[in-house]
């Protein structure tokens, strides 16, 4: 477990050290809160090395190692602390931390149940027992504990910004989008912009008035959005709206949008109001019953040609699409992303021509295990989403783990299989297999949380008849 280090000089048979563990200690906790994880880590090391029953060393590393994503050694470090500090609440609340992220949330449950059985009224336990709860899909229960803390810690932003996101995967979307606005007030997202010469805009009316649209968030919840700007439109608004390139030629073909532009490049003085996506939702009272359908998108005319004939490729058998990865950066990617090696058994089924349509970090990972001749890859080679898009409406179903993709394939009304982990996001709520979203999105998910088994098992059959179906 731990790291060699550099000795301590010695003289004969006396150690020359001059530092305690406990200052080595105290050392590495102001590392840590600056940020300098790995110098930390190395501190926290040599600080057992001197005491190695030194029980917040064991579990302030386990806290370093959990912020480098080191999880299942962060449980395993964090429990030394345990076993050396029984009655200690915090180390056991890290302890329950450490096991939601690996899953383990009925060991995670009662590790937090220990630690508020010592100290019953510490916020800071029961807000991260509130989490894991959420995190666990008991979110009824999470619900009445967010709101049992907000009614003492109502201008706590954090709690509110959890009580939203369980409110909207719950589908009580009145209460969701309400709450969801404290969003800007969070330090980890971008502030709300502000502008002299316009306001934010709410719903008031709009009749001739410029509304500045603009992205806020990840490209699949642009697409999802986007279907809100024919109804500002409906309401009188004209609509300049702002977002990443890769987006503009697929939002081209949105009727009467005045421009489109990059992040930033818009003027103050060219808009009345201004507004991000995601706040559209809620401004229009979207409830289940009351969802737009996606607004209608531009799709290339023509292909690169060595993309068209690996189209080609396929023509006589079930041209399938598949996403192993979103965004490498986003904080949970790693529970709702998979190796590629899950879908190589797809790629034996007869009748089945794969086309991996994964871009950015981990599109390598095809050559890695040896796939590039069974899974045909064109990722790479597209520019943009209108690209993209015209892939996707040559391709006779798409399977992914959920990413910008879904969004776009559900919005071009192409069948797509969206496998979700346990605790996916809000938009798929629970249980359902079928999106109020996007008509033409089915939904895989996992029975337990990483139970990504039964979830291949099952694509697997149900792609087995899709190849028969389509045989007749």
């Amino acid at each position: 477990m731990l790291r060699r280090i550099r000795r301590p000089r010695r003289q004969g048979d006396i150690c020359m050290t001059t530092s305690s563990a406990a200052t080595v200690h105290t050392v590495a906790i102001e590392l840590l809160k600056a940020n300098k994880t790995s110098e930390a880590i190395d501190h926290f090391h040599e600080t057992l090395m001197l005491d190695p029953d030194f029980a917040p060393a064991w579990a302030n590393l386990g806290i370093a190692l959990r912020k480098l994503g080191k999880f299942e050694t962060s449980v395993i470090c964090t429990s030394r602390a345990i076993t050396l500090a029984p009655q200690n609440a915090a180390f056991l609340a890290n302890y329950g931390n450490c096991l939601a992220d690996l899953d383990r949330f009925d060991e995670s449950y009662k590790a937090y149940a220990e630690a508020m059985r010592l100290k019953p009224d510490d916020f800071t336990l029961r807000y991260n027992y509130a989490i894991a709860l959420r995190d666990g899909m008991r979110l009824e229960e999470a619900r009445m504990l967010f709101n049992e803390l907000l009614k003492n810690h109502s201008d706590n932003i954090e709690i509110v910004w959890d009580a939203a996101m369980t409110c909207l995967q719950l589908g009580d979307f009145k209460n969701g989008w309400q709450a969801f606005e404290a969003r800007f007030k969070r330090p980890i997202m971008a502030r709300e912009r502000i502008y002299k010469n316009a306001p934010r805009w709410r719903g008031e009316d709009i009749k001739g008035k410029t509304v500045l649209v603009y992205e806020e968030q990840g490209f699949g919840d642009t697409v999802l959005c986007s279907r809100y700007i024919p109804l500002i439109q409906a309401r009188g608004g004209i609509v300049i709206l702002e977002c990443k390139r890769p987006l503009h030629k697929l939002f081209s073909a949105i009727p009467d949008i005045k421009r489109i532009a990059e992040p930033g490049q818009v003027a103050d003085n060219e808009f009345d109001y201004h507004v991000p996506m995601m706040s559209l939702p809620g401004i229009f009272g979207t409830d289940l019953s009351s969802i737009p359908p996606p607004v209608r998108l531009h799709v290339a005319p023509t292909l690169p040609p060595h993309i068209a004939h690996m189209l080609r490729l396929g023509e006589k058998q079930l041209k399938v699409g598949i996403i192993w990865s979103g965004n490498v950066e986003f904080f949970n990617n790693r529970k709702r992303a998979v190796d590629v090696s899950r879908f190589l058994p797809l790629s034996a089924i007869p009748g089945v021509q794969l086309y991996s349509l994964q871009k950015g970090p981990r599109e390598n990972e095809l050559e890695a295990c040896g796939a590039e001749g069974l899974i045909l890859k064109v990722g790479p080679e597209l520019s943009d989403f209108s690209e993209t898009a015209a892939v996707l409406k040559q391709l006779d179903l798409v399977i992914m783990t959920d990413s910008s993709v879904a969004h776009l394939a559900g919005s071009l009304g192409v069948p797509v299989w969206n496998l979700l982990s346990h605790s996916a996001y809000w938009l798929y709520l629970t249980e359902r297999q079928d999106s109020p979203w996007y008509a033409s999105m089915r939904l895989f998910r996992q029975p337990k949380a990483g139970d990504w088994d039964s979830v291949f098992a099952q694509v697997a059959t149900e792609l087995e008849k899709a190849v028969r179906l389509q045989v007749r």
